[in-house]
């Protein structure tokens, strides 16, 4: 870096540019607009990832005329060839200005550059855009980023003489060090001091174990998150200075982190903070109002239905599955607030890994948060209610049984059937008693399915309705599965008192000697086989030779106690 530049011919803006300067001046319009998403957009934001795309698209038509572009820097102008290709004369939004105030002369960028190291170079230009005076320039920064499909020249702003130096990355070597004899002396060792030079300096002396050891412990340090151990510095002094303004600064610092760390899937890092923060409020010493409640807020900052939404969608979009660990142990620090955003989003994710990781986490929560599952069921939000009721009867909620019954009164039938099949679930004597009132429900599909499990468990109460449905005439014209649902339903409930009734249809003979209909004869023969009795049996063998294919075939499997 040490070397002059040397000067540019004066022919060298005369030459006829190879292609058109408005390829290059599109080029830098395209980068400026990179620049700036970069600056206000987080990386899986679908603006900032089409300004990228667009981005590298700009260069392909300028590398389809060269394999390099040279840019030398003026305060307000990119030029190219001796013509301005970009002029901004407003400092404080200047590009090149950027690069003039820190001695960057020129630059040259050469293909690849858009698909290799241009996200590097925005990175760059972000952090200096925020950076304080103390803190590295642009031209420090670029030469620390060790770029080698961009080149510079600069100018030392700190000689008298301004003389250009070439500057290119990879940045030029240090000058080897003079032969040992040209070298000053070492002086000469005091008294006392032990030099490392009289030892055996190498490990080779230690044994296997300790090798072992060591090694362990350097894979260890690696592999340990920097990220927690700066933050858990950060909560330390937080803790220990009461000074004001340095809480308010910690409690800044956690509180955007934490959105950054999230978008970057550090999910158990987070975890960490919002865990650390519920103690830290709960404990610190000279915890003033507004802090504490900060604190305590991050969880619920976390929990409200717009950055879980967008956390949700992010995840969605992203080719990485979360890992199920770290997203059980972030979803433990919700609030139960946040179970509503949940069941909204678990109908609307489209990647069925991400989906299957987020039910498992899902499910953890409400497990640990029933009341706020119980209270959900009665949303109007019919998709929260619907995924509330599942997972209350898989959960055995009985606490969920009123709410659940006043969901067979909804307008909405895939709710009052999700109902019925939650409170079959919870197969308690209310959750029976609530189901006896979807036996004459409206829709097929739930009467079936509360016939059904009223038959299988038993539950005499509902006997009465199931007898009048039975009895009456709107069952006949009901569809198979229908009638022998309430047919095999009542032949459990009535038990021997329905023998007569059912021997009736099936055997029976009205006037001129006209049996029943085939599908209520059939269905009559699985009732009776359901009651089991000696009666029963007896009624079945007499109508194990009818000529009736269906009724036959009824009277079989019945026989054969309903076998398939």
């Amino acid at each position: 870096m040490s070397t002059q530049s040397q000067p540019v011919p004066a022919t060298h803006e005369l030459a006829e540019p190879p292609f058109s300067p408005a390829l290059v001046e599109e080029m830098l319009k395209v980068l400026v607009k990179g620049i700036r998403a970069h600056q206000l957009y987080l990386p899986n934001n679908p603006v900032y990832q089409r300004a990228l795309e667009n981005l590298k698209r700009a260069f392909l038509p300028v590398w389809s005329h060269a394999d390099e572009i040279v840019l030398s820097i003026t305060e307000a102008d990119f030029r190219w060839e001796g013509r301005s290709v970009m002029h901004e004369g407003n400092k404080s939004e200047s590009l090149p200005w950027v690069f003039f105030k820190d001695g960057i002369r020129e630059i040259r960028l050469m293909k690849g550059f858009e698909e290799q190291e241009v996200v590097g170079l925005l990175d760059i230009l972000k952090r200096v855009k925020k950076a304080s005076p103390e803190e590295d320039d642009l031209l420090t920064l670029i030469w620390e980023k060790d770029f080698t499909l961009l080149r510079y020249r600069f100018i030392d702003l700190t000689l008298e003489n301004n003389n250009p130096i070439e500057a290119s990355v990879p940045a030029e070597r240090p000058e080897p060090l003079p032969p040992p004899q040209q070298m000053e002396a070492e002086p000469e060792a005091r008294p006392g001091i032990v030099r490392l030079e009289d030892l055996d300096a190498t490990v080779h002396f230690l044994d296997e174990n300790e090798i072992d050891y060591l090694r362990t412990e350097v894979h260890k340090e690696y592999a340990s998150d920097v990220r927690r151990n700066v933050l858990a510095i950060l909560l330390d002094i937080f803790e220990l200075q009461a000074s004001k303004p340095v809480r308010d600064e910690i409690s800044d610092i956690l509180e955007n982190f934490l959105m950054h760390l999230l978008s970057a899937g550090h999910f158990s890092t987070v975890a960490y903070v919002l865990r650390e923060s519920q103690e830290l409020a709960a404990r610190g010493r000279e915890l003033d109002g507004v802090h504490k409640t900060k604190l305590v807020g991050l969880p619920d900052r976390l929990s409200a239905a717009g950055p879980l939404s967008n956390l949700l969608q992010a995840m969605d979009e992203s080719a990485t599955v979360p890992n199920q660990n770290e997203l059980n142990e972030l979803f433990e620090q919700l609030r139960p607030t946040s179970l509503g955003t949940l069941f909204t989003w678990l109908g609307r994710l489209q990647h069925a890994e991400v989906k299957a990781a987020i039910e498992i986490a899902a499910a953890r929560l409400a497990a640990a948060n029933t009341a706020e599952l119980v209270k959900l069921i009665g949303s109007a939000d019919v998709e929260i209610a619907l995924e509330s009721a599942r997972r209350a009867g898989g959960l055995k909620t009985g606490a969920a049984v009123a709410p659940l019954g006043k969901l067979l009164t909804h307008e909405a039938a895939k709710l009052r059937l999700t109902a019925v099949q939650a409170l079959a679930e919870i197969n308690s004597a209310g959750a029976l008693q609530q189901l006896e009132r979807a036996v004459d429900d409206h829709d097929r599909d739930v009467r079936v399915a509360a016939v059904r499990v009223l038959g299988a468990r038993g539950q005499r109460g509902a006997l009465p309705k199931v007898e009048a449905a039975v009895k009456g005439r709107s069952l006949r014209d009901a569809d198979l599965t229908e009638k022998m649902a309430f047919f095999e339903a009542y032949g459990s409930l009535a038990a021997q008192a329905g023998v007569a009734f059912l021997d009736g249809l099936l055997n029976g003979k009205g006037f001129l000697g006209k049996r029943e209909d085939s599908e209520l004869r059939a269905c009559a023969a699985m009732a009776l086989g359901k009651i089991g009795s000696r009666d029963a049996a007896d009624a079945l063998q007499r109508a194990q030779g009818d000529k009736d294919v269906l009724v036959r075939n009824a009277v079989n499997r019945a026989v054969r106690g309903g076998a398939a």
